[in-house]
């Protein structure tokens, strides 16, 4: 069997049963990530000595019969925004070039103390603010289906760590959709739990009042056990999960307005749902369309306000069309900020009024195919309008404050998500457990 693309479950169960050793699937891991061709656009680092010394520490307690828990041993990435003791946390930025936290991010602490393993720290987008993965100044990870098209970010390098098989688990963020991007886009599960449901602290922020931390995996079920590990608490039990009686609203125009192929694998999708015991309703809620088009300079304002003096002291240190975003909340006035807000919490009441009796709301994750990374590159005019499809599903829910989860569709780089009020993870997850099954 390759463990090395193996779910994270599967190898913790593999560990327990002594079919898996973890210093050995650990020195695996390390290796594949030395010799693969797109390693180093992939990892921004490694962290070799302390994985090892994990991974022993993990073997050693499965030989004694006292392992932490089911993860136990199993070997995941962290993008480069998530602090690491003594280890250099950049964000993608040569902003940041030299940062060298002294303590673990929260999360990180959490996971470990639960015996997972810290294989190293992934590329991702500069300072978390693009969908599109693709960052000059650092590194662009390779696309798992294409590596001539975008990763998708900002969490890029997480995912392809796990469509590569450098990686059991990738854990990234989300702020815009930068974990259900490029799950999306390399056919793997992305879960953003609701905001403030997994602790911010040591993470490098964004905009820390839409900044939400979570996996990007094989399985549901991964998703499900390192959400609590990072929590510390107990994952949901998602046996015997299922759709029959399930109400679902699939939500216009973002699941209408897109294009061909991820709109015809969405509605493939939708109906294989249906075909489960699902019942399917279609309309549209005004009050979404609203934040979309008023609030996104909620977005901008604070990623300026939280990183404008550093960009501005180095501003030629960045790729400019990040700079140049990161620019446009400069104009933001703090009355008109404060007003969005207020406005924003009153669209957020209307959207879950109208769907209080819907178990989830359904839309295709991305309303595009992961473009080509060479026109990216040479056309801003492009890069600019493709960000901004890239990211218009994504942003719906983290705009509504929901908990939201990508699933593969089975046609390639599209994915379906399912949203579900704030605090309801747990149910999330069981119903994304169920639709996983029928997708399958």
């Amino acid at each position: 069997m390759d463990w090395l693309r193996q779910s994270a479950c599967a190898i913790g169960r593999g560990i327990g049963a002594g079919d898996v050793d973890p210093v050995e699937l650990t020195d695996a891991y390390l290796e594949a990530a030395k010799v693969h061709p797109y390693g180093a656009r992939i990892y921004a680092r490694t962290t070799r000595d302390r994985a090892l010394s994990e991974a022993i520490a993990a073997h050693d307690r499965a030989k004694h019969g006292i392992r932490r828990g089911l993860l136990d041993g199993v070997p995941i990435s962290w993008k480069d925004l998530f602090d690491t003791a003594g280890v250099a946390t950049e964000a993608g930025s040569l902003l940041l070039q030299g940062r060298v936290p002294s303590e673990d991010a929260e999360v990180l602490a959490n996971a470990t103390r639960a015996g997972l393993v810290c294989l190293g720290k992934t590329h991702m987008t500069e300072l978390a603010f693009s969908g599109l993965g693709v960052n000059p100044s650092t590194a662009t990870p390779p696309n798992g289906t294409d590596p001539e098209l975008a990763p998708g970010g900002s969490s890029s390098g997480a995912a392809t760590s796990v469509a590569y098989g450098l990686a059991a688990a990738g854990i990234g963020s989300d702020t815009g959709g930068s974990v259900r991007l490029p799950s999306a886009w390399n056919d793997l599960v992305g879960f953003k739990p609701t905001h403030g449901a997994l602790s911010l602290k040591g993470v490098v922020p964004l905009a820390a009042s839409f900044d939400t931390v979570g996996p990007l995996c094989r399985t549901v079920e991964d998703c499900a056990e390192i959400f609590a590990v990072m929590g510390n608490t107990a994952a949901p039990d998602l046996r015997e999960a299922s759709l029959e009686g399930a109400r679902l609203l699939v939500l216009t125009p973002y699941s209408i307005d897109v294009r061909e192929a991820p709109g015809s694998a969405f509605h493939s999708a939708v109906e294989r749902l249906n075909r489960a015991g699902a019942l399917i309703e279609t309309a549209n809620i005004p009050a979404v369309d609203e934040a979309m088009e008023t609030t996104l300079s909620l977005y901008t304002a604070e990623a300026y306000g939280t990183w404008g003096k550093v960009i501005e002291a180095n501003p030629d240190k960045m790729f400019h069309q990040i700079r140049d975003r990161f620019r446009q909340g400069s104009t933001v006035m703090a009355a008109d900020f404060v007003a969005l807000w207020q406005r924003l919490r009153e669209l957020r009441i209307e959207y879950y009024a109208a769907t209080a009796g819907y178990d989830a709301v359904l839309i295709p994750s991305a309303a595009n195919l992961p473009p080509n990374v060479a026109r990216l590159d040479s056309d801003d005019d492009y890069f600019v309008t493709e960000n901004l499809l890239t990211l218009r599903n994504t942003r719906v829910g983290n705009l509504m404050g929901a908990c939201a989860l990508t699933l593969p569709t089975g046609v390639p780089a599209t994915g379906i998500m399912l949203m579900c009020p704030p605090g309801d993870d747990a149910r999330l997850l069981r119903l994304a457990r169920a639709a996983e099954l029928a997708l399958a």
